[in-house]
């Protein structure tokens, strides 16, 4: 009897022709899509972080609110962002990911706006929950959304690239508010500005979207017939073993959520494993996306440049993700990376901690940052890739935007009554990234002793026996044993 083990996986382009022609097709994605993708996400990373720009300039005493009230509405605006993500999720994938990002872009940007003329800490918890509430949806959305545009070893850097705003926006805020904080003319303070002016932008993009975005690569304007159908082809055939969805005839997917797909992202362990360890890991990015102004100031430097000397370390960490992204697609391997970009964000939290002057803690902030933003894209890469179902994958990102609760945690440890030096703040934020270092490190070896495992069954299966496992719809998505996940 002939036997066989099949690969992990098949890739999207197989002879010479075949990946000429998938090249050709990602560089028209990468010029029409991810560029203008990764700009919403730009303004989405902007209008989550100015307000840690706009306290360098007195925001809470202005408003009638003291830092304390600010801490907490970081915070709760943080609980709305995260237990949002799977309903969210789900919606964009109910409505297609096109219209969903238009609407959720024009109600955080009108929220943005209305930022600038709130008065006392009720309003301004108010206006930090509505945003959280709008902005929930839209990171799960678009992956889900580029991961039917590119295959799994194609995704991570694109991911890194798309990810990577939430770092340029750090960067971009500071510069922004480094230039708008000179405004010394007009009824308005300064912060006022940098809220109406973001919040427009927002708007404005939001429409542009509407009309540039496709709903999905059977639809792309800007791919003519033949690659619109070669877009929807490899997708199926990069996961070959799986033929629970379908597509209408533009194009578009028809089964886009099924309780199936709930129910099976509810028992998948190895969502709620991860998840776990994300969190811990997202501690130091989630914080400094909105703290880091602050923590900078608390080095001797001046409001305003502070803002300005907060754009460095943001660089190190669009660097670190890209470096990295690069390094995981081209290896065609994410564990190992993950644990090394937190190993990273460890030592430069140790620099900071045990470093007595500002110019070494500031290097050793560089050296977190540039560690800080490798694990949650790669992280989204690692389940988008094992996780062959679209709908399932949908929810399944959604859940995964739990770990942006390590905001959560930042905001209540990074209050004023540590300033300057927020030394326990760092101490707590060290303990987080150790357990991350751990916790992947466990992951990893475990989705590797259930290849183990599945290489075992299929040692001993047929041909005819390894197709039957393909097609059966008993074992659903990656349980069937004819599935290996990446690593």
């Amino acid at each position: 009897m002939e036997q066989t083990t099949p690969a992990p996986s098949v890739e999207c382009a197989q002879s010479q022709d075949d990946k000429a022609v998938s090249r050709r097709l990602n560089r028209k994605i990468d010029v029409a899509l991810l560029p203008f993708l990764s700009l919403l996400y730009l303004f989405n990373g902007l209008d989550r972080s100015n307000i840690g720009n706009a306290e360098t300039q007195g925001f809470s005493r202005d408003i009638g609110a003291t830092p304390d009230d600010l801490n907490l509405a970081v915070s709760l605006f943080f609980v709305t962002f995260v237990l949002l993500q799977p309903p969210s999720a789900a919606m964009g994938r109910w409505l297609g990911a096109k219209h969903w990002i238009t609407f959720m872009m024009v109600g955080w940007g009108m929220f943005t706006i209305a930022n600038a003329f709130i008065r006392g800490r009720s309003a301004l918890i108010a206006m930090r929950l509505m945003v959280g509430a709008f902005e929930a949806g839209f990171y799960p959305t678009a992956v889900a959304y580029l991961s039917c545009f590119y295959c799994r070893y194609d995704l991570a850097v694109r991911l890194a690239l798309f990810y990577g705003q939430y770092a340029i926006a750090g960067a971009f805020s500071g510069s922004i508010a480094y230039g708008v904080f000179h405004l010394n003319e007009g009824r308005l303070y300064n912060w006022q500005y940098l809220f109406l002016i973001q919040g427009c932008l927002t708007v404005l993009m939001a429409f542009v979207a509407c009309v540039w975005l496709p709903q999905g690569p059977g639809t792309a304007w800007f791919l003519n017939e033949d690659e619109r159908v070669y877009a929807l082809l490899r997708i199926t055939k990069d996961n070959v073993d799986f033929v629970t969805h379908e597509y209408s005839s533009n194009g578009i997917e028809t089964d886009r959520l099924t309780r199936r797909d709930a129910l099976e992202t509810v028992k998948d362990w190895k969502t709620w494993y991860v998840l776990v360890f994300n969190i811990a890991a997202s501690v130091p990015s989630q914080t400094f996306s909105v703290w880091l102004p602050l923590v900078v100031q608390g080095l001797g430097y001046s409001s305003i440049e502070a803002n300005l000397m907060s754009v460095p370390p943001y660089v190190c960490g669009a660097l670190g993700l890209y470096l990295f992204a690069l390094s995981s697609d081209h290896r065609k391997e994410r564990g190992y990376h993950i644990v090394a970009g937190i190993s990273i964000s460890l030592v430069g939290l140790i620099v900071t901690v045990i470093c007595q002057t500002s110019r070494a803690k500031y290097v050793g902030l560089c050296v977190l940052l540039f560690g800080s933003y490798i694990a949650a894209p790669l992280t989204v890469a690692w389940l988008s890739g094992n996780t062959p179902e679209p709908g399932k994958r949908s929810l399944v990102l959604g859940v995964n935007g739990f770990g942006n609760l390590g905001g959560v945690i930042g905001s209540q440890l990074y209050k004023k009554r540590y300033a300057p030096k927020y030394l326990l703040p760092f101490y707590v934020t060290l303990g987080f990234v150790a357990a991350a270092l751990v916790g992947y490190t466990a992951y990893r070896f475990t989705l590797d002793a259930a290849n183990m495992r599945k290489k075992a069954v299929l040692a001993g299966k047929s041909v005819e026996e390894v197709h039957a496992e393909r097609v059966d719809s008993t074992r659903y998505a990656d349980r069937k044993w004819t599935f290996l996940y990446g690593l």
